[in-house]
């Protein structure tokens, strides 16, 4: 019998440089797991008689994360335009879309006195496009309810912070040091699994440093066989001092319930992130424009290295550092700024945790020879960028529409979800690199688009003349075009390899 294992949300859907933060804005408050005596609560060295008073002098400080969210829902009537149209979807007709309200539960800690919450920035985050965040309610154990400020979110980190307020001081807990958890130590997660306020499990760290594989930027998390579910997104991972070590994030899971495999973000990673956000900073990335693998015992085979030894390089981005520092696709590279690219620490990671504009040697393998370049470190672009980058015109496959990266208006009223030309893009397409405008990534086969030829791949250079570099141009065009009360759009486009034409595309209907 084979099984399919996957990360999963804990949450109902259904790094900066490192310095830990050491206060907030508090007056002359004490943190809640400042007030517990340790002789009283967990002994450290051995096994735990009771968690009751490390729980009693923390719980106070988790919350429970609500949001209530708009959602716009598409609907399609096959029978439109026939005789029939009034049988099915809109009564009249006319597939306009409709809205519905939607709900969220998470978990999040308070930070300090004054109101800063901590959770996950997936428990906030409309689903898509599609959706916009009406409300966010922080609920404190007692029952009390406040509504809640998004001060600031991060969608790499999957980090956000919240603000609520009130008059006397919040309960709140600190940040530890989570570089100095062991394998083994006691740890216990309080949150809010499936709506169950104020809910209590312990376990012991089972790993630090767990990559799940991905080899991402922040691919790096504490795990622990504290039962974690649904829900618990965004709430405490404590240690037994009482020091918030990790944010419960996700889970490894076979079903989607817990079988003792949780994974948190480190608060060794969190702290500056969540630090910059309450202070309305920029989150800033080291990037250097290159497509890994890991060294699997193939290509360690087929290049005579160690299995595991680095990653090895499939492209490089053009103009980006790398390329300007001389590295290449076929390259290894096995050190950054002296560290060990590894299984735990993947050059991802390594990288996007340096200050953009450092200067560091990378050391690498090139035709079995270790090499050294000194490389400056370009800025991480945003996910959407990155998405971007990663665009195939080739790829059927990505060609319908995806609710999690809709355009919103486009996609409304022209059935189409679109991304900007960029230099990488431009090359896929075979035309000039400073080539400007819009190229499609999928097409509702529903729309006038789609009749009109146009598809995955087709580039929009114009809308009624004017010229169209983002999104938002398009947008702009479209609602010129509907406060004219006209039904069409007059567009510029050329297909990979063809020419460039002009189609009027008619809107749908509202």
């Amino acid at each position: 019998m084979r099984y399919s294992y996957g990360i999963t949300a804990a949450l109902l859907a259904g790094g900066a440089a490192v310095s830990l933060m050491t206060g907030y804005p508090a007056g002359a408050q004490v943190a809640q797991n400042e007030r517990l005596q340790i002789s009283d609560a967990v002994p450290v060295p051995g096994a735990p008689a009771s968690f009751a008073d490390l729980t009693e002098a923390l719980m106070p400080a988790v919350v429970n994360i609500s949001t209530r969210q708009r959602v716009t829902v598409e609907q399609n009537n096959p029978f439109q335009g026939t005789p029939f149209s009034d049988l099915f979807g809109n009564p009249n007709g006319n597939g306009a879309p409709t809205t519905r309200e939607a709900q969220s539960l998470g978990s999040g800690f308070i930070v300090s006195a004054d109101g800063y919450v901590v959770t996950n920035n997936h428990v906030i985050s409309p689903p898509g496009a599609n959706a916009q965040l009406e409300e966010v309610t922080v609920t404190l154990p007692d029952g009390t309810e406040y509504e809640a400020e998004v001060v600031g979110t991060d969608v790499q980190s999957d980090l956000a912070v919240l603000k609520v307020s009130r008059a006397q001081p919040f309960p709140f807990v600190r940040f530890g040091d989570s570089a100095n958890t062991r394998v083994g130590e006691w740890v216990i997660a309080i949150g809010n699994p499936f709506g169950l306020d104020g809910t209590v499990t312990s376990g012991i760290v089972s790993a630090v440093q767990r990559s799940t594989g991905s080899r991402g930027a922040f691919d790096r998390y504490i795990q622990t066989d504290a039962s974690i579910n649904r829900g618990n997104s965004g709430g405490p991972l404590f240690d037994m001092r009482g020091n918030v070590i990790g944010i419960n994030n996700a889970i490894l899971s076979p079903s989607g319930g817990s079988v003792g495999i949780g994974l948190a973000i480190p608060a060794e990673s969190a702290a500056p992130v969540v630090e910059a956000l309450m202070n309305g900073q920029e989150i800033l990335r080291g990037y250097l424009g290159v497509q890994i693998v890991p060294v699997s015992e193939d290509f360690a085979d087929a290049l005579g290295i160690p299995v595991n030894s680095g990653e090895f390089i499939q492209a490089v981005q053009p103009g980006e550092p790398a390329a300007e520092a001389g590295l290449q696709a076929g390259d290894v590279v096995i050190k950054v700024g002296g560290d060990d690219v590894s299984r735990d620490q993947s050059l991802s990671y390594l990288v996007a945790n340096i200050q953009p504009g450092t200067v560091v040697p990378i050391e690498f393998i090139r035709d079995g020879d270790r090499r050294t370049v000194n490389v400056t470190v370009g800025r991480r672009p945003s996910e959407e960028e990155l998405q971007a980058q990663q665009f195939d015109p080739d790829d059927e496959s990505s060609s319908t529409l995806d609710p999690e990266t809709g355009n919103g208006m486009i996609e409304e009223v022209l059935g189409l979800q679109v991304i900007p030309i960029t230099p990488q893009i431009a090359r896929q397409l075979g035309v000039d690199s400073d080539t400007t405008g819009l190229v499609i990534t999928a097409v509702d086969p529903n729309s006038d688009a789609a009749r009109k030829g146009l598809g995955r791949g087709t580039m929009i250079f114009t809308a009624n003349y004017a010229d169209v570099a983002k999104a938002s141009d398009l947008e702009a065009q479209l609602s010129e075009v509907q406060a004219e009360g006209r039904e069409a759009i007059l567009l510029r486009v050329a297909a990979r390899g063809g020419p460039e034409r002009s189609i009027p595309v008619r809107l749908r209907s509202n």
